[in-house]
């Protein structure tokens, strides 16, 4: 998957692929097959009429970077049509995806049993926006900290416990729901994938993606959180944020100047 290079510049959003010869290992009887996990995800978008919420362009966003990162661990918030896609692209990394819909995990489960998803509850609503955004400038919610004992009503404490104990890569806040007034809302989501890559262990970058930044709450919160001077793109609806850790320098300012 790393011989994959995007290239979303041009007026051709298609993938372009980088020519190689690759040596094949001596004695290996099985070098030459592709991997279960990427004939099962070929057949499965060759052969069903349902394709993803996110466009081609957007898509590419987060490919290109899985093609430079993979395999890593990718957090996805979220579970849906495109989660075979984005498990394949990460091929020999660590996918997990959260979700809010039990049923939606089991019928999921049913047709993708590779495919590894976790139930993540949520006590927030859309109509609490804005009250949560006056929250998030207080200074306790500033502080940089494992958001699993962060004392921020917007760190989002109902998470499985290995989501908070994983160095992750790549995050992507495609969930929970968020497009009506009593639905949770992406508000905690956003905030708590920030907070994950400032309290990042061993320093490093983690890329972070919000999608439906058309949304008021998407649009806001990714921009106050994740920090504006550390989105490198955007691309139709996706946002792409690459943010350090701020572990080991806690005098670093919240968002870039």
């Amino acid at each position: 998957m790393k011989s994959t290079i995007f290239d979303s510049s041009t007026q051709n959003p298609s993938p372009k692929f980088q020519s190689f010869s690759p040596q094949t290992p001596k004695n290996c009887t099985h070098c030459n097959k592709i991997p279960r996990s990427l004939s099962h995800a070929l057949i499965h978008y060759a052969t069903s009429s349902i394709t993803p919420q996110q466009t081609l362009k957007e898509i590419t966003v987060a490919a290109s970077v899985l093609a430079v990162r993979s395999p890593c661990n990718f957090l996805v918030f979220g579970l849906g049509h495109d989660s075979l896609m984005w498990a394949t692209l990460n091929h020999g990394g660590r996918t997990l995806f959260l979700e809010e819909d039990e049923s939606w995990i089991q019928q999921i489960h049913r047709r993708f049993p590779m495919l590894e998803s976790r139930h993540a509850c949520y006590d927030s609503k859309v109509q609490q926006a804005d009250s949560l955004m006056d929250v998030g400038k207080g200074l306790e919610c500033r502080a940089v900290g494992d958001p699993k004992y962060s004392v921020c009503q917007l760190a989002q404490k109902g998470l499985p416990e290995e989501v908070y104990d994983v160095k992750w890569d790549l995050i992507m806040v495609d969930a929970p729901t968020g497009y009506y007034d009593d639905a949770p809302g992406r508000m905690t989501a956003i905030y708590t994938a920030g907070m994950m890559a400032r309290n990042r262990e061993e320093g490093g970058i983690t890329d972070v993606f919000v999608h439906d930044v058309n949304r008021e709450v998407e649009d806001t919160f990714s921009m106050e959180f994740l920090c504006e001077g550390y989105m490198v793109k955007q691309e139709g609806r996706l946002r792409h944020f690459r943010i350090p850790s701020h572990r080991d320098e806690l005098d670093k300012p919240f968002c870039p100047f």
